[in-house]
């Protein structure tokens, strides 16, 4: 499978169990790992994200413009307190499913941001414009917003931020996990601002009482909304991250279209007749929210076993033993495995453990992108990186190998 680098002999296991990473061994510190080579000129780094953030900052002056204007400053912050507590039941779902290849901070803060900003600000201005153009059709005002310009507007926007991720960010976008996750995390971002200009508008038109109970109906009863709709778009993506084809561009259309249906059968079981409303809750949003966490689970065990065949190759080849194989592909192991590097070499070899099963799992991806795509030159370089860093933080917590 790897012709270039020789291998480094197994870590010798106890019992030939493949366990060698819980083998108990005298610690020796070992040299400082050096920075990743292929790492872009940090000038070019600096300009893209300085432009980032500028767009950034001016949509966060723009839409707090909006909001405090419209409820004030007081409602404003109140609602935006309330609303945080949403991010602490929905961000940390995302995490988890995470855990096995995580995504880079700032793309995880990109997506959060454009969620949050981005199409927010132009969700404002889409829907101004979509029922400006309804208006004149004799329409239910209130029905034609939410069931078609709503959807419409806010998942193309919410699914634009994961796009940009899947094309500019192609050495991270790597399958169906993290499609999910950039998807759900845009996804509460977006929730979070909205959140925000209900409760403020809730409050300010009935008081305490108002905020009190749209925050039990937004954040409590149906927090990951908004993230079920888009995910099936990321989803989608995940699926033809190793066929990048205009052939599979059918997959990413009905991975929109998804989202656009649930956006629109969600809005109209809260739109609908107030006698209606609890059936239909009980109907739809109910199933969709069990097939919600199903899909989660169905992700997270299906890149577990992903992992694990894919390192299987490498082991055979000798750069890892069946035991390291086993931990990674585990989220339980791998927390019990940098709890004893920490016991054997304190810090510095539990944050190697985490760097070696971090980089297992990226390099797992990146054999991935090799197995569909060919023998590309950068992923093969890429690969080399990985497997040399691998090798570097093995011995920072089984020295002598």
């Amino acid at each position: 499978m790897v012709q270039q680098l020789q291998p480094p002999p197994p870590a010798q296991t106890p019992g030939g169990q493949g366990d060698g990473w819980r083998q108990l061994m005298t610690y020796q510190p070992a040299a400082p790992v050096p920075d990743n080579a292929t790492r872009r000129p940090v000038i070019r780094r600096v300009l893209l994200w300085g432009v980032v953030l500028t767009v950034f900052g001016l949509a966060a002056l723009a839409m707090g413009g909006i909001v405090t204007a419209s409820v004030g400053v007081t409602a404003a912050t109140l609602a935006l307190v309330t609303a945080t507590l949403a991010l602490g039941i929905v961000v940390p779902v995302f995490l988890w499913v995470d855990r096995l290849e995580p995504e880079p901070t700032r793309l995880l803060w990109f997506a959060f941001l454009w969620g949050a900003l981005i199409s927010t600000l132009g969700a404002i201005l889409l829907n101004e414009a979509g029922m400006a153009f309804f208006a004149g059709l004799h329409t239910d005002p209130m029905f034609v917003g939410a069931v078609i310009v709503a959807p419409l507007t806010e998942e193309f926007l919410k699914c634009l931020g994961v796009l940009l991720i899947f094309f500019r960010a192609r050495r991270e976008f790597n399958g169906v996990t993290d499609g999910i996750v950039y998807a759900g995390i845009v996804a509460a971002g977006f929730a979070f601002v909205e959140n925000i200009i209900y409760l403020a508008n809730a409050l300010v038109e009935f008081g305490t009482p108002g905020l009190v109970g749209l925050f039990v109906m937004r954040c409590l009863v149906s927090p990951f909304a908004h993230p079920m709709f888009t995910v099936c778009f990321g989803l989608a993506l995940g699926l033809v991250a190793h066929n990048r084809r205009w052939s599979s561009l059918w997959i990413v259309v009905t991975g929109f279209a998804m989202a656009v249906f649930l956006h629109a059968l969600w809005n109209y079981s809260a739109v609908a007749a107030a006698e209606a409303y609890l059936l239909i809750f009980a109907v739809v949003q109910i199933p969709l929210f069990i097939g919600f966490i199903l899909l989660l689970r169905w992700a997270r065990r299906r890149e577990s076993r992903i992992l694990r065949d894919l390192l299987t190759g490498y082991g055979i080849n000798g750069w890892y033993t069946p035991g390291e194989v086993a931990m990674i592909a585990d989220p339980a192991e791998r927390r019990h495995a940098r709890k004893w590097a920490r016991s054997i070499g304190g810090s510095r070899a539990e944050k190697a453990m985490q760097a070696f099963q971090d980089e297992s799992g990226e390099l797992a991806m990146v054999r991935k992108h090799i197995i569909n795509e060919g023998p590309d030159a950068d992923w093969l370089g890429r690969e080399q990186a990985l497997l040399q860093a691998v090798t570097t933080h093995r011995r920072v917590f089984v020295p002598g190998i």
